[in-house]
């Protein structure tokens, strides 16, 4: 059955969110903890930055809970939406970027969010979004597989063309044109998310949000105690610098915080504590870094391939 939106429920589920993820990512770590910075935006608004750092497993992370609002949708919002330029709107959201020490461990990035606007005349405009994806320095099918096979359950209660459409939405959207390159393997990826049924699309928001620790955290026991050396740590700081290139060219929820007048601390808090930039670095034939590129950074369907574990 259909209801109205609220914006209520929506802010009291990504508080909680935000606190859950953070208890296992410090289980996972065990030694570093998030420091909370609560801050407030003087346009309307505030958030709650979580960041932990200088951790066993991880050198950096973020999760960042952010509720704004304005009184004239910012442009990057109403490209599509051109009836609600002006109308006062509201938008809240939990995203996180974590940046593990070794570089067995990928990176992993998660959002979701909720966006609702009033226009002058007319009933209310929501839409959710979101999604999770995965970089690795180093690749391994296990991974890989493990991660889709848990982004597919949380969309299966939503219809069988939810998965394969927000992962073919993901391949899309993280990718670096300029390099003709994905940024990692993919995940699921969604957005303007409205049916016109309030309580399933939070649901599906939900499912989406509730999964992303599910997924990352068996991969992260797998691999932060596998011994690595100079020559992985140089090459996981130089793949990071893909993830600036993207994050500050393309993404999207960068562009809207910076427009919008968001915290400049908050939004920049996904990028890497240590990266580089190699001229012309073209990895040796044959090598894992190469298979980097080779093997997994193709857009692969992960569901096709056997679990080699």
């Amino acid at each position: 059955m259909s209801q109205q939106p609220d914006s209520g429920a929506v802010k009291s589920y990504l508080l909680d969110l935000q606190a859950r993820i953070c208890q296992r990512l410090e289980a996972l770590d065990g030694d570093a903890r998030f420091l909370r910075d609560a801050w407030a935006r003087p346009e309307g608004g505030g958030g709650i930055s979580r960041v932990i750092s200088e951790g066993r497993v991880f050198e950096k992370g973020g999760v960042n809970f952010s509720h704004v609002m304005g009184d004239a949708m910012p442009a990057s919002a109403t490209a599509h939406r051109p009836h609600l330029a002006g109308a006062p709107w509201q938008a809240m959201g939990v995203s996180l970027v974590i940046h593990p020490r070794n570089p067995y461990v990928p990176t992993s990035h998660a959002n979701v969010r909720f966006f609702i606007a009033t226009p002058r005349e007319g009933e209310p405009v929501y839409w959710f979004g979101g999604g999770y994806d995965l970089t690795p320095y180093y690749g391994f099918e296990e991974d890989c597989v493990s991660w889709h096979r848990t982004a597919k359950a949380a969309c299966d209660p939503f219809g069988e063309t939810v998965y394969p459409r927000f992962k073919a939405w993901c391949d899309e959207y993280f990718y670096l044109r300029h390099r003709q390159e994905p940024r990692g393997v993919g995940g699921l990826f969604f957005d303007d998310h409205n049916t016109g049924d309030f309580g399933r699309d939070f649901a599906l928001m939900r499912s989406v949000g509730d999964s992303y620790i599910e997924a990352y955290e068996p991969i992260v026991r797998r691999r932060m105690d596998m011994a690595y050396g100079d020559r992985e740590r140089q090459f996981q700081l130089y793949r990071r610098g893909r993830y600036v290139e993207f994050n500050l060219v393309y993404d999207r929820g960068t562009l809207f915080g910076l427009q919008s007048g968001g915290r400049t601390e908050s939004i920049l808090m996904s990028l890497p504590p240590l990266v580089r930039w190699d001229y012309n670095r073209v990895p040796e034939p044959g090598t894992e870094e190469a298979r980097l590129t080779d093997h997994f950074l193709t857009g692969r369907d992960w569901l096709g391939v056997c679990d080699e574990s």
